[in-house]
């Protein structure tokens, strides 16, 4: 389901012998960045700035923090010269449909794969093993043996066939899993989403990490959750958008389904919400990518960008040309 691979060329952002001017969240990127070219020209800038002024509004390129709020209006409005913002996430919906006529937007696919996929399968084992329980039974110095289920022979079904779907996979096979992939539309080894009230019933877990689009947006609603058997697993690593909470909910709180989360709607959870208490469940605070080498991952990315911009060759990763 991750959107097609586009390119634009690199002459699109900035001419031959034009100064490229960057927006950076941070000063070691900036660093990073003139060392490419004396034609780069970096600034740090964070949320908390407001809208560039001065040199820093000539800015062709925007790399916006991880994690940060949509684009703004009046920071939009103070880059006229923009014509590349580039992500150093995988996610761009907040980005997706908010950007001004002929800026393209691009993102850091790969850079959370590793990271991502590993959470995939620790999370996995973790519920099938019931990790989550036996802990709060130490927690409490109690020693309550029990049989829990497995991942080893399971029949996985991955909702989504992208980086980390197949990284997903590739690491799963050494429990001799059973793997099943879905995306948008079929093709060789791979099912398409319309196929899914087939597939749903006979799958161990179900893995989500599909990109929010308007057809991922709510795909897991309370029809794919009927569909699961009787005490499989849901393990979302991909946005909490992409499940209905409320339908969740009543699977877990009825003892039928099991879920794996580490991403939620709404996020950050509130205190109070539903889901902190909710049985079978296993929550972590959206981590998946966290893990130390990723953040060089996302600057490297961004920093090839920029090559490919200096040497006007044709960008990559592209998810969006409005």
């Amino acid at each position: 389901m991750a959107a097609v691979a586009q390119t634009v060329p690199g002459t699109a952002v900035a001419g031959p012998d034009e100064t490229l001017t960057v927006l950076v969240p941070t000063r070691s990127m900036a660093t990073a960045a003139e060392a490419l070219s004396p034609r780069v020209r970096a600034f740090p800038v964070t949320p908390d700035d407001g809208p560039p002024t001065g040199d820093a509004a000539r800015a062709q390129v925007w790399v916006p923090p991880s994690g940060g709020a949509r684009p703004s209006p009046d920071l939009l409005a103070a880059l006229p010269r923009l014509r590349l913002v580039q992500l150093v996430s995988a996610g761009a919906e907040r980005f997706v449909g908010r950007l001004p006529e002929g800026v393209v937007l691009c993102n850091a696919r790969g850079a959370h794969t590793p990271s991502t996929a590993e959470w995939v399968v620790a999370a996995t084992l973790a519920a099938q093993r019931g990790l989550p329980d036996l802990v709060r039974e130490q927690d409490a110095g109690r020693w309550t043996p029990g049989t829990y289920h497995s991942l080893v022979g399971a029949r996985v079904l991955v909702v989504g066939a992208g980086d980390i779907g197949r990284r997903v996979g590739r690491m799963m096979t050494g429990f001799d899993v059973e793997l099943t992939y879905v995306a948008r539309s079929a093709r060789d080894g791979v099912h398409a989403t319309d196929e899914l009230p087939r597939l749903l019933p006979e799958a161990d877990v179900v893995v989500v990490v599909v990109p929010v689009t308007d057809e991922t947006t709510g795909l897991v609603d309370a029809a794919f959750l009927a569909a699961m058997r009787d005490g499989a697993l849901l393990v979302n690593a991909a946005r909490g958008v992409v499940v209905d909470t409320g339908a969740l909910l009543a699977e877990l709180t009825a003892g039928r389904l099991r879920a794996a989360l580490d991403v939620t709607e709404p996020e950050p959870l509130p205190e109070g919400h539903p889901l902190w208490s909710a049985p079978g469940l296993l929550l972590t605070p959206h981590v998946a990518g966290a893990v130390p080498g990723t953040d060089a991952r996302a600057e490297a990315a961004v920093l090839d960008q920029l090559r490919r911009v200096l040497a006007g060759e044709p960008l990559v990763n592209v998810v969006a040309s409005y």
